[in-house]
């Protein structure tokens, strides 16, 4: 079976080019938004639903910090905070929550009313986004010939085995071409996939009758496992846990959360 050869996305307005990344990113927001608001009115938390944009504003704020901050560490680069590519989703996340806390804090405002929908806003926005990783050919997965194999010649980087070998750390035959482009996981539909899946949990149990919170705990369980499923295939080299990444013990520790958020709010709410 081939495997499919993947080209970027992008569009050129004039001077000024936009990707399939941007396009993902500026759309998962405003889906985000979307949903948030129409949840928050549907329950009648009109002040909170009124106070979404400033809030979604903070969050893509948070998250191009926090996911640049992250990569940096990762890294040990500072100049990968001026480079295009390099957006890590737990460092994005966690710069996210912070930034949207501090912005909620200072409304006066109830964080566990809005995280209890920010968490199926953010399933949805995260399937959405995935498909940008996908546009540039980033965040792809490890060497593989199975059905939707792809490989990424111009990828973030390139799948070729001479970056798979010293980015990644992926073993070839001696011998191999350096320049030869590599068949690989397409990660990026997996993740796709999966927080389409997370989003349709998180909708369906939105009228849960506990307290506000709880559906953010559940977010944090599935968006935990998601991530813990899909660091087995991809290419990573940040394994400083035995068999696991950095993500997957992050993954662990939000998963573990999650479950003492979900059972402090079961509760019937008043």
């Amino acid at each position: 079976m081939s495997p499919i050869v993947h080209h970027p996305t992008s569009f050129s307005l004039g001077p000024l080019e936009l990707t399939g990344f941007g396009l993902a990113v500026l759309a998962a927001f405003a889906i985000s938004q979307i949903i948030c608001q129409r949840e928050l009115w549907r329950r009648g938390q009109n002040a909170e639903a009124e106070a979404i944009p400033d809030i979604v504003m903070a969050a893509l704020i948070g998250t191009l910090i926090g996911a640049k901050s992250y990569y940096v560490v990762l890294t040990g680069d500072p100049g990968a905070f001026f480079s295009r590519g390099g957006f890590v989703f737990w460092g994005g996340f966690m710069g996210a929550v912070a930034l949207c806390w501090a912005v909620i804090r200072y409304k006066k405002l109830d964080f566990l009313r809005i995280a209890d929908v920010a968490g199926i806003a953010i399933a949805a926005g995260y399937a959405v986004g995935r498909t940008g990783c996908w546009a540039v050919g980033d965040d792809y997965g490890r060497p593989w010939n199975g059905f939707l194999a792809t490989q990424f010649p111009e990828g973030a980087p390139p799948s070729t085995v001479g970056v798979m070998s010293s980015m990644f750390g992926v073993q070839f035959p001696e011998g191999s071409d350096p320049a030869s482009v590599v068949a690989v996981h397409p990660t990026q539909l997996y993740e796709t996939v999966m927080g389409f899946g997370m989003f349709v949990v998180l909708w369906a149990l939105r009228k849960h009758p506990h307290k506000a919170g709880w559906l953010f705990g559940l977010y944090l369980i599935v968006a935990g496992i998601e991530r813990f499923i899909v660091e087995f295939f991809r290419a990573k080299d940040d394994r400083f846990f035995g068999p696991l990444t950095a993500a997957q013990v992050i993954a662990i520790v939000l998963a573990v959360l999650g479950t003492g958020v979900m059972a402090s709010r079961r509760q019937a709410a008043r």
